[in-house]
């Protein structure tokens, strides 16, 4: 699976390559079009019950479609709901990412939802992450424009929980209020932060999703009745 991403980082589109015959994954509603031949089928991948955890606790959709080339190849062209980037990740064992940050990913790689402790819970990620395990490639999408930081043996960055896009699993975490009084976090109108330490790398994205949708509900009218 070969990947090319235009039009970054505010409205990136992902185009997959595709050799004769060979396939990937996607989030349901991601395809934006596709070359001649491409086979497009949904299905849950691994079950209603696997489906439905992605879904309730990892925040990605119920369904996964499958593209599969032809004889010839092809290409897929992909696009996230919100406007922003598109990264490339590699996966040699597990990359977590955060809810609804997958795309996509080529053959070799297992999506599932894990739990990632009440520390993520109180970080405002729910509680679980998306787990990406294997070897191959994944793409994931945030809310604005993104950054990777490699944090080396012992370094330590401090990071607003929902500006948080991927990690790998060499990093350490906790969360914790980013002031030590309760009035002073309230008065900062920051949440909760990730304090992640390394080795390992952090994908960011400079807008959170979260407050866009504060923001949306203050202007949006109640609906009555």
């Amino acid at each position: 699976m070969q990947t090319e991403v235009r039009h970054a980082p505010s409205f990136a589109v992902a185009r997959v390559h595709l050799a004769g015959g060979e396939s990937f994954r996607a989030e349901s509603g991601a395809m934006m079009a596709t070359s001649a031949g491409i086979a497009v089928e949904a299905k849950t991948e691994g079950g209603l019950i696997k489906g439905l955890k992605r879904s309730v606790l990892g925040g990605e959709s119920l369904f996964m479609t499958r593209f599969t080339a032809g004889h010839e190849g092809g290409w897929v062209d992909l696009a996230a709901r919100l406007p922003g980037d598109v990264t490339g990740i590699e996966v040699n064992g597990v990359v977590n990412l955060a809810r609804g940050a997958w795309l996509c990913s080529s053959e070799g790689v297992e999506i599932d939802t894990k739990w990632g402790g009440f520390r993520n819970l109180a970080g405002g990620e729910g509680g679980f992450l998306v787990r990406a395990e294997g070897n191959g490639s994944v793409l994931a999408s945030c809310y604005g424009a993104l950054d990777l930081v490699e944090l080396a043996d012992g370094e330590t960055m401090v990071l607003d929980s929902g500006h948080m896009v991927a990690f790998s699993d060499g990093l350490t975490y906790t969360t914790r209020k980013v002031t030590r009084g309760l009035m002073q976090t309230l008065k900062t109108g920051e949440g909760l932060v990730f304090e992640f330490t390394g080795p390992g790398r952090l994908w960011t994205q400079s807008r959170n999703p979260s407050e866009l949708i504060t923001w949306l509900t203050t202007k949006l009218p109640f609906s009555r009745g």
